[in-house]
């Protein structure tokens, strides 16, 4: 199913997509749920079967035809950090190598995941403007990333029992101001500038995906391919992410895990292509979905 954020007027609903009637079920309307992605996922089993439910069987007050629906963040608010990975993809790491961007003699292969967050006020939704003139050092920067949407909590889990806490999967772009992110020497601040984390176009779950290691990523700029890669390319696999973050600590459900970035983002060229007023970015990831956004 794919599961959504929306507005209706003032105020905000979530939602199922009936995708071959182009409408979207209110959940809030139809099951009397919160209006909040986050608290939805907390119901686990017992939201997914009241979401069914309603794509059968809608009461009239409960379906909105999609282009009177406009679909936010599915997580517009979360309630803690978006977790990030950096240096995950073997070709990334590369690309950061010959960009000088390290100041690393070579490439530098993390023997652990490398973990940071992003804001919680980072987050856009589709089809937002990406507030490129919020960073006055003109250097902002794409990263299209599969998300991991944590569904039952834990602590201490192992890389075995791992798909377990996966409720589904969103698209992250993890916008960065690079000059930002290497001047302070940590990523938070170049990459937490506000609206700098657009997010969806909605929350796909993990039985909809499937065998996520199948599914690839296509990034565009204005129509131009700049990132294409498989889940399965990452360094650091969904299993060994969620095992290495949960050691010691506690994952919630609604938590996002943001599982990193390949080659192929504007500081790898030469010059480098940094995201400017008018660009368009198009983010595709095989049975998920794509994230559009302008840039401002």
């Amino acid at each position: 199913m794919r599961l959504v954020t929306f507005a209706q007027g003032k105020t905000v609903s979530i939602g199922v997509l009936d995708g071959k009637n182009d409408r979207v079920i209110d959940l809030v309307r139809a099951a009397g749920v919160t209006p909040d992605m986050t608290a939805f996922v907390a119901l686990g089993k017992k939201g997914l079967a009241l979401a069914r439910a309603a794509l059968r069987k809608a009461p009239k007050k409960a379906v909105v035809p999609l282009r009177k629906a406009p679909l936010l963040a599915p997580f517009p608010s979360p309630r803690r950090n978006i977790l990030c990975v950096g240096k995950n993809y073997h070709d990334h790491v590369q690309e950061l190598n010959r960009s000088g961007f390290d100041g690393a003699a070579k490439p530098s292969i993390p023997e652990f995941p490398i973990v940071f967050t992003k804001a919680t006020t980072s987050v856009i939704g589709p089809g937002a403007t990406i507030p490129a003139h919020l960073d006055p050092t003109a250097s902002v920067d794409y990263e299209g990333e599969l998300t991991v949407v944590v569904g039952p909590g834990g602590r201490n889990i192992s890389k075995a029992n791992a798909f377990k806490h996966v409720y589904g999967y969103t698209i992250i772009n993890d916008v960065t101001s690079r000059t930002q992110q290497q001047r302070y020497g940590q990523w938070f601040l170049g990459k937490s500038l506000d609206g700098f984390c657009p997010m969806g176009p909605w929350l796909v779950t993990a039985d909809e995906v499937g065998d996520v290691t199948e599914i690839g990523l296509e990034t565009r700029v204005n129509g131009e391919l700049r990132q294409k890669a498989k889940v399965s390319d990452l360094i650091f696999d969904i299993p060994t992410l969620i095992e290495a973050i949960s050691l010691g600590r506690t994952l919630e459900p609604g938590d996002l895990i943001a599982t990193g970035t390949p080659s192929g983002v504007g500081l790898g060229f030469k010059p480098p292509k940094f995201l400017k007023k008018g660009d368009k970015v198009s983010i595709a990831f095989d049975r998920v979905g794509t994230l559009e956004n302008k840039v401002g």
